[in-house]
């Protein structure tokens, strides 16, 4: 019965706090970069933006092309990973039964097979990218503590539901299993804006962030040379 309480706290108003969270958080940073790159561009010296290589160098960090040319294994292992714990939450068949159930709404779903594929695939490449980033000295170098962290908090609510969905493998009851699942979900919607997860809406900005930061306004040396009280000495 306690878990039962638990379970509609969970799926009630923990979950629409999380994902309200997580909506306003996400928006946030996206309104905050986008005045940033607004002001940049105002203050900018030479306002002329080379978009088509804004847009490939967008696309080559959003698809890890550049993890792919550097460390194949490590940027392939991140690419799966990416797609996996994109694709199962959204188009799980169970997922989109709840959301059609609680406001009406649902879209086509992935077949359970390659739903339980993925599922898999998620939690086995977190476990891997933690490993690599241990192994690889340049990875563990620029890792901090929350890089090795995420991966397998984001793996734990895959790991539960594949756990949930095939009985047989799970040494706990269903009740106990189902609880930790919903629970670990909602604390990713309260982590996502607050640690480096919020990547998934800022990345396709960076680049063009990237690009402006090089366009200084046309008296930007001079300011310098003032703030280090040498502004009349030749460069």
């Amino acid at each position: 019965m306690t878990f039962d309480i638990l379970l509609q706290w969970l799926r009630g108003p923990v979950f629409w706090a999380g994902l309200a969270f997580m909506v306003l958080g996400l928006g946030r940073h996206v309104a905050i970069t986008v005045w940033g790159i607004i002001r940049s561009y105002r203050r900018a010296g030479d306002k002329t933006i080379p978009t088509r290589q804004v847009v490939s160098a967008t696309l080559r960090w959003l698809f890890l092309t550049q993890g792919l040319k550097n460390r194949l294994l490590y940027g392939l292992n991140t690419l799966i990973f990416h797609i996996s714990i994109i694709l199962v939450p959204i188009f799980l068949a169970g997922h989109i039964a709840l959301w059609e159930r609680g406001i009406g709404l649902s879209w086509p779903a992935l077949p359970n097979g390659l739903s339980t594929a993925l599922t898999i695939i998620a939690v086995i490449a977190a476990v891997t990218i933690v490993i690599q980033r241990v192994v690889f000295r340049e990875s563990r170098r620029l890792s901090r503590f929350q890089d090795f962290v995420m991966p397998l908090i984001v793996a734990i609510p895959f790991a539960t539901g594949f756990l949930v969905m095939h009985p047989a493998w799970n040494p706990f009851s269903h009740q106990f299993m189902l609880f930790l699942h919903v629970l670990s979900g909602d604390l990713l919607f309260f982590l996502i804006p607050i640690t480096k997860l919020s990547h998934m809406v800022l990345l396709p900005g960076t680049q063009i962030v990237s690009e402006l930061a090089w366009h200084f306004p046309s008296e930007s040396g001079s300011r310098v040379g003032e703030a280090l009280g040498k502004a009349n000495e030749p460069i």
